[in-house]
């Protein structure tokens, strides 16, 4: 019996060699494994903070694009403001058409036959001259408005074409 015995503990032996050869292959292997995949994940990380800060860099890009539109569109409206603030300034047709209607106004004679007819002329005259005025007014506003949505048109085209270039 000791024989068998001794041969079962051989076999039992020579089993567990085996084994435990086996598992050390499984463990080298895991290790492999998971320095690659170590190696990998780090790969990944690197590549994706390139990518991110190569992101930024051209958001930061299209933001200082935007913003240079912005200021040149500013520039462009408040020129328009100063336009008009000059042209009301000016007034040069206002003044004239108030020179005219006044002089007219003070040819009026003594006949009284061309007095009635001065006075209606002059009364025609000075409602064509407040009409010549508001008509003046109201071009140098929709002028002025103009100019401004023109110059906002222009700054949001230009805002508009860098997001849309840049993506």
């Amino acid at each position: 019996m000791s024989a068998w015995v001794l041969r079962a503990a051989v076999l039992l032996l020579i089993l567990a060699s085996y084994w435990g050869i086996y598992q050390h292959g499984r463990s080298v292997e895991n290790a492999e494994w998971q320095t690659r995949w170590a190696v990998r994940d780090a790969g990944d990380k690197q590549a994706w903070a390139i990518d991110e800060r190569a992101e930024r860099d051209k958001e930061q890009a299209r933001q200082n694009s935007i913003n240079k539109a912005v200021q040149d569109g500013q520039r462009t409206i408040d020129q328009a403001v100063a336009h008009t603030a000059a042209a009301h300034a000016d007034r040069g047709v206002r003044k004239q058409t108030d020179r005219t209607a006044s002089r007219t106004a003070s040819q009026v004679g003594g006949n009284s036959c061309t007095a009635a007819a001065s006075a209606a002329a002059t009364r025609a005259v000075m409602v064509l001259a407040d009409v010549l005025k508001r008509a003046d007014q109201r071009a140098e506003d929709l002028a002025a408005t103009a100019d401004q949505r023109g110059a906002r048109g222009v700054t949001c085209e230009q805002a508009y074409d860098v997001v849309a270039g840049g993506s």
